[in-house]
């Protein structure tokens, strides 16, 4: 068998070893199998006799030819850019052995293009070892002129160096401030009938909390409101309060688990001016009466969810002691306070929930729960207010306000329930 014939049968070999392995993968033929087990040991037999002819002094003429086409044929299937081109070229090439390969690797691109691994392109890209590099650059190493002095370290006798150690800071200091300026006209004509009035509302919130992230946290607020109005079919006052809150509240907590505190809670309010109706001048109330304080002891829970979007507290506290002052002598009666005394104590429960929801960007609502019972008489006080941010300082606000309280006289058309609402337009400013 000359070279040629030996070169044609590799070949063959090769593409029928290929297509028998991939088809054996997906036929469960026991034969099929059996049959490419005996092309491959026959293959391998034919690349060791292939071998020992190029060893052999006939074929050490043609070595160098051999070895740098024939590769192809025995390395990972790779896609090469000759076959095709050479195939498709008018020029016949004169190397026998390098078409032969073309050959051979041109039918497996068309018959068995899955078995391709890599691209000549791919090849080209990594890129080859370099060889131009000889010798090994040396580095010239110079002995500096000068050495710097080492470094002294310090000795038992020198000054200590100032060591500067900050103390943590577990206070948080808060303030959202709003003040509305609204202003009414109605003619005297006007069909709905209407008082023309101006109306100025200030509301300052501050907030002082120390959480030393150790179970101890300490919480404070002070809520002051206070608004005038004014109407020119009052005679008897220039200016009345519509909005006039002072109120104050203290939390102490050590943490029981993750989200609960045992807690003391104090909350004291009253507010600041007179309370007055139009053309009446009667005093409905006024600074310190009522004063009332109300010390509980029970467990708080904080409340956060994952976007902080809802926070807030809820206080329950089954044991609370609530004391009430009336400092005009006259008022008394008018807030649960009988026998002619200013003051009253009694025992009861209570709750006091504090939430801030952020519901969108632009809209907030801030709600507050109170709740005391003395088994005897009920107070409860929902206090809700909805912000629309118009831009960075400028807000609109929905106030409701509804209030049940059993200790006052009870009313004709409302009974023991009270509302307040309003609504404005304002500036806001929180730091």
């Amino acid at each position: 068998m000359n070279l040629k014939s030996t070169i044609v049968f590799s070949i063959a070999l090769f593409v029928a070893a290929f297509y028998t392995t991939a088809t054996a993968k997906n036929t469960p033929n026991t034969k099929i199998k059996s049959d490419s087990e005996n092309i491959v040991v026959n293959y391998v037999d034919s690349l060791k006799a292939y071998t020992a002819k190029m060893a052999s002094d006939d074929a050490k003429d043609n070595n160098s030819v051999a070895t740098s086409d024939f590769y192809r044929l025995f390395g990972p299937v790779t896609f090469y850019h000759s076959p095709a081109s050479n195939e498709l070229s008018i020029q016949d090439d004169d190397d026998e052995t390098k078409s032969t390969v073309d050959a051979a690797l041109l039918n497996l691109y068309l018959n068995r293009p899955d078995l391709i691994n890599v691209t000549q392109t791919e090849i080209d890209k990594a890129g080859t070892i370099r060889n131009d590099v000889e010798e090994k650059p040396k580095t010239e190493v110079k002995l500096a002129d000068k050495v710097a002095p080492m470094p002294v370290a310090p000795t038992s006798n020198d000054a200590p160096a100032g060591v500067v150690i900050t103390k943590p800071n577990f206070w948080k200091f808060s303030a959202k401030t709003s003040y509305q300026l609204q202003q009414y006209y109605y003619s005297d004509n006007w069909h709905k009938g209407g008082e023309s009035n101006y109306t100025m509302y200030a509301d300052v919130r501050l907030k002082a909390n120390y959480n030393n992230k150790q179970k101890i946290k300490f919480d404070n607020e002070l809520v002051m409101q206070l608004g005038f109005r004014n109407t020119r079919e009052d005679t008897l006052h220039k200016f009345k309060t519509n909005t006039d809150v002072l109120r104050y509240t203290g939390k102490l907590g050590l943490q029981a688990s993750k989200k609960w505190y045992y807690s003391l809670e104090l909350i004291a309010y009253t507010q600041f001016a007179k309370g007055l109706k139009s053309n009446d001048s009667k005093v409905y109330s006024d600074f310190m009466s009522p004063f009332t304080l109300n010390l509980s002891v029970g467990m708080d829970y904080s409340v956060a969810t994952k976007n902080n979007r809802l926070k807030g507290s809820i206080n329950l506290s089954p044991l609370a002691f609530n004391f009430k002052y009336v400092d005009r002598k006259n008022l008394a009666e008018r807030y649960g306070i009988k026998g002619g005394h200013r003051t009253a104590e009694d025992f009861g429960s209570k709750i006091n929930a504090n939430l801030d929801w952020q519901i969108t960007d632009i809209v907030s609502w801030n709600t507050r729960l109170y709740g005391f019972t003395s088994y005897k008489r009920a107070l409860v006080e929902w206090e809700n207010k909805f912000t629309l941010k118009i831009s960075k300082y400028i807000s609109a606000n929905l106030v409701v306000y509804p209030r049940f309280d059993d200790s006052t006289k009870r009313d004709d058309d409302m009974g023991y329930l009270q509302f307040y609402e309003y609504s404005s337009i304002g500036f806001d400013y929180s730091f």
